[in-house]
């Protein structure tokens, strides 16, 4: 795992006061993944490595929860993709048209949390490497990954602020990013260096407020994009509304 100093809290500070471990049966377009995750994520915000953390970088623990935009990307990539089928995506106008998703397409998932679009992205043949500002995270998106049978992937420590210098994807995941405005300029700016001419940035967002500003910064950038209303829920629990970006990068 490539890694960098990070504000981040150490995981072995963290894991150690956890507790158990959820396993949860995820249901996405009639399939079933398995995500593990911690059994009392609000507990994190009294523990004083995050409180340490968050004061030196407005650092929160977001990662320990399954929010909806992960579920909405994941319900996109199953329903929009197949291994080895031409598609015709929404995003054709931007870019040469039809695009191929063939097994062990680089795909990089950022902010990955507990890892369920990457995990998504890998039982279509993808060659995924997860990231995140948060090496816990990148802990359980592994370990998840390894409860559905997966062994062939990367992980990256790392913050969209700092986009690596020599890595580049023709495809980038993204859920539940867009959720402060200080976030918006550098994300942009992250998938502007690091998707690849031609490629794809798909990334969900729950309607947050930073959302008006995440278009408009997409405007600016020249960066040509589509959206469409997606929609999913927990069972037996509301169904949230979002929408799913389509980010294109000219070649």
């Amino acid at each position: 795992m490539n890694t960098q100093s990070f504000l981040a809290p150490a995981p072995e500070l963290i894991l150690a006061r956890l507790g158990p471990t959820i396993h949860e049966n995820v249901i996405v377009e009639g399939r079933i993944f398995v995500i593990s995750r911690p059994s009392q994520s609000d507990k994190l915000l009294d523990d004083p490595a995050v409180a340490a953390a968050s004061k030196a970088d407005d650092y929160m623990p977001y990662w320990a929860d399954l929010w909806p935009a992960a579920r909405m990307l994941a319900k996109a990539l199953l329903k929009e993709f197949t291994v080895g089928q031409t598609f015709l995506s929404a995003f054709s106008p931007f870019s040469s048209g039809r695009q191929e998703c063939l097994p062990h397409m680089p795909a990089l998932e950022i902010g990955c949390g507990l890892g369920l679009p990457g995990i998504v992205a890998l039982s279509l043949g993808w060659k995924v490497t997860f990231s995140d500002y948060d090496a816990c995270a990148l802990r359980f998106a592994a370990d998840n990954a390894r409860l559905n049978g997966f062994h062939d992937f990367d992980i990256l420590q790392l913050d969209w602020r700092q986009p690596p210098v020599d890595r580049q994807f023709p495809i980038i995941l993204a859920a539940d990013l867009v959720y402060e405005l200080r976030n918006v300029e550098p994300l942009i700016a992250f998938i502007q260096k690091v998707l690849t001419p031609g490629g794809v940035c798909l990334l969900t967002d729950q309607d947050r407020v930073p959302a008006h500003a995440f278009r408009s910064g997409l405007d600016a950038s020249g960066l040509p994009y589509t959206t469409r209303i997606v929609r999913a829920g927990e069972p037996g629990g509301r169904r949230l509304k979002g929408t799913l970006y389509h980010i294109c990068k000219n070649v």
